[in-house]
């Protein structure tokens, strides 16, 4: 079973931010006005997070993707690997993480049954990583990421938030990383979510101009995406080891294709990432609703999923670190 949206797209993936901390403040994530947490007892438990899944597995959702804020700051975060990896429909169970833990916590969540993962790394200089995420750790996340390589994860996808001006430099150096490790490059369009100071006029490039560039590396031969996969375009040069990537959220939205919802660490539930639209699943959880009554919920979330974002200039109230990346 699996429902579709009014547009008869098939909603399979569920994408659930785990915690609204984060050890890291990149500059296009976090706003620039005082950012106030989430009380303790405001964010999900891992028991809840758990029962909304399975209520999700049933309905038809396939993948699930962990998020934060940072996840691996959040205490106990192998359990709830375990705990998801043991829903025996869901088929895909993915993180995404600044990786600057990772070294410490890749062996256990190997074990505990995740397999694919998202590593956030905007450049390879030391001293443009400290002015972007504001904390000296380039050698913590590079370490994660050898750890990952190491301990077997795949695919190990690196997330590349493109801007003009300040990493556009790197483009070639970081698609030359799947050459020498099995790693996905994904680059992805720079997106004016909320006021952070980066003006978007002069720091957004198309991804159509990062394949223009890396024509310099050689010929992208395109690789077919399956089921599960989430809206990047896949591709690879001949003889290199992983792949690269494209995110054009902007240049080439994938509305038409989308197939996700999110979560909130505060339990709401959201249809479109660029709509401020959601519908509260922590309220009636908390009040013993029925899995019915959840699935309900669920099921009208997804019956009002937008056809688009119409983009003309997002306006976004909760800051990304809020949503879940």
């Amino acid at each position: 079973m699996s429902l579709q949206d009014a547009y008869n797209r098939k909603i399979t993936y569920l994408r659930i931010s785990v915690t609204d901390r984060c050890n890291l403040r990149c500059r296009y994530c976090v706003p620039r006005q005082a950012l106030k947490r989430l009380p303790h007892n405001e964010i999900l438990t891992y028991e809840e997070i758990v029962r909304l899944v399975k209520i999700a597995a049933q309905i038809g959702f396939k993948k699930i993707r962990l998020t934060g804020g940072e996840p691996l700051v959040r205490r106990n975060i192998v359990y709830l690997i375990e705990q998801i990896n043991n829903i025996s429909t869901i088929q895909k169970l993915c993180l995404t993480t600044n990786g600057t833990l990772l070294r410490e916590f890749a062996s256990d969540l190997y074990r505990a049954g995740l397999r694919h993962i998202n590593i956030s790394l905007d450049t390879l200089s030391p001293q443009k990583y400290a002015y972007i995420t504001g904390v000296d750790a380039f050698s913590q996340t590079w370490a994660g990421i050898k750890k990952a390589i190491e301990v077997g994860f795949h695919p190990i996808k690196i997330n590349v938030v493109l801007i003009k001006g300040f990493n556009d430099n790197e483009i070639i150096d970081l698609a030359n990383l799947s050459f020498d490790y099995p790693l996905y490059i994904r680059f992805i369009e720079y997106m004016p979510l909320m006021s952070t100071g980066i003006n978007f006029e002069q720091s957004f490039i198309s991804t159509d101009e990062v394949k223009e560039r890396l024509k310099k590396i050689g010929k992208l031969e395109k690789v077919p995406s399956s089921a599960l996969d989430g809206p990047a375009q896949r591709y690879k040069f001949r003889g290199s080891l992983g792949e690269v990537g494209f995110i054009s959220a902007l240049s080439h939205h994938f509305c038409p294709n989308c197939n996700r919802l999110r979560l909130t660490s505060d339990g709401q539930l959201r249809p479109c990432l660029f709509s401020d639209q959601e519908w509260d699943l922590k309220t009636p959880l908390r009040q013993g609703a029925s899995n019915t009554t959840l699935k309900a919920i669920i099921e009208d979330a997804i019956t009002h999923k937008p056809k688009s974002h119409g983009y003309v200039k997002f306006v976004i109230h909760r800051p990304m670190l809020k949503i879940g990346g």
